[in-house]
């Protein structure tokens, strides 16, 4: 078996890159900093580890959809595709501001305010505004850490009746407690079209639940689920109630569905995970091994008995 030195002079830096940030962007929720820290280690080489750290962080941050709070703590920015405006802005609408972002140290460094350009129009933020607040009531009740916000990804321009739009909603809830070896994080992304001329509003749903159990072993769950709706189209505030409503609907029955199948885990899943007998399908005759011709011939070769 080759030593250490051999084998680390077979990996080129391109090839350290790659592996470091396979790891980095693998790592569990919340995590991420001290996987950092011990690749750092391992690596022992600042420019391999910076490059892999530049591109690893950006979509680690965005695939998790961490929250920043602004350098003063007025407000928060989540961290997501959605909200990006360049390669280290995200723009956090509910403030119209827009939040230039450290990936590597996860933290907001500095805030401007948002241009014309970046907001949508008074039209489409009527509705966006409708729909912020009533998702923000809906988060308050049921993820008491989590955040929220809404995004317009299309038709922003649109400045009366007569065309579509679209809205993305993100949730985003974290519990992180390293301390009793657990980590975990609720993510769903809803995209929300408004065709104006069917007059429907089309829901398409994708939601994600990772937790991290490390006390004594390491067990991750990656769970995820999409599914769909549509409703008619309304006023602002009728349909931010009734859009809401339907995502409160989707998400309570996921994760009902989600406590029901872990309750059964021990009857069903981990027994089905044994089989019950061998392929022969009779128990193993433990009173009497003699008449298992593979012990007869053990017996013979060894001299036992005689």
């Amino acid at each position: 078996m080759a030593d250490d030195d051999s084998l680390d002079s077979e990996l080129s830096d391109k090839q350290k890159k790659e592996i470091a940030k396979w790891f980095l962007i693998n790592a569990p929720a919340g995590e991420i900093q001290y996987v950092a820290k011990d690749i750092k280690a391992i690596l022992k080489d600042d420019d391999v580890y910076n490059s892999a750290a530049l591109e690893a962080f950006p979509e680690y941050n965005k695939a998790h959809m961490i929250c920043l709070d602004f350098p003063d703590r007025s407000s928060d920015v989540i961290v997501t595709s959605y909200s990006e405006i360049d390669k280290n802005e995200y723009l956090d609408p509910r403030t119209a501001h827009v939040a230039i972002v450290d990936h590597v140290k996860q933290v907001c460094t500095e805030v401007r305010p948002a241009t014309d350009e970046e907001l949508p129009s008074p039209y489409v933020e009527e509705f966006r505004c409708a729909l912020d607040a009533e998702i923000m009531k809906y988060i308050s009740e049921a993820y008491p850490k989590g955040l929220c916000s809404v995004y317009c990804v299309n038709g922003k321009d649109v400045d009366g009746p007569g065309a579509d739009f679209e809205f993305v909603v993100v949730i985003s809830a974290a519990r992180h407690s390293p301390q009793n070896f657990c980590n975990g994080s609720w993510r769903s992304v809803w995209n929300i079209e408004f065709k104006d001329e069917e007059q429907t509003v089309e829901l398409r749903g994708r939601m994600q639940v990772g937790a991290h159990y490390f006390e004594e072993g390491n067990v991750q769950l990656d769970s995820q689920h999409e599914c769909k709706d549509t409703t008619i189209f309304q006023s602002p505030e009728d349909a931010a109630i009734t859009l809401t409503n339907i995502i409160r609907h989707h998400e309570t029955e996921y994760l009902a569905s989600l406590e029901a199948s872990y309750l059964n885990l021990p009857d069903t899943t981990f027994k089905d995970l044994r089989r019950k007998l061998p392929v022969t399908r009779t128990l193993f005759p433990w009173h009497n091994t003699l008449q298992i011709s593979l012990t007869r011939d053990i017996t013979k070769e060894l001299g036992i008995g005689k």
